[in-house]
């Protein structure tokens, strides 16, 4: 299963394999959670961890914003660096899954849609 069709995927540096494991499946849940009560509508990251989500301290994520923060950049930027570093660990996700998801771009984003045939 997987994306359909296939893209590029990159891996994130910067955090240890134990972290990066945490928030993969942090945000397998997220993406379950969707697919169970949005089944019929796309997604992006931003859907998942934005808006209301927005604050990561506490959560797995929140060690992407802190890679940044050490790297020297300010307070934007590490955010915006933290949020692709957070799509590309979702790709990966999506990739790896049993599911199949279809990407998609809304403009500057990707979206993705469960396709919905397989349990």
């Amino acid at each position: 299963m997987a994306l359909n069709p296939l893209s590029e995927l990159r891996d994130v540096y910067g955090i240890s394999d134990t972290d990066k494991a945490l928030i993969k499946a942090f945000m397998q849940g997220a993406v379950y959670c969707w697919v169970k009560n949005r089944k019929d509508e796309p997604f992006a990251v931003r859907d998942l961890m934005g808006g209301e989500n927005f604050e990561w301290e506490g959560t797995p994520l929140h060690v992407l914003y802190e890679k940044h923060i050490s790297g020297g950049k300010d307070n934007a930027s590490a955010i915006e660096a933290a949020a692709k570093d957070l799509g590309w660990l979702v790709k990966s996700v999506l990739a790896d899954d049993k599911r199949t998801f279809i990407p998609s771009k809304a403009g500057l984003v990707n979206s993705y849609h469960w396709v919905g045939s397989e349990p």
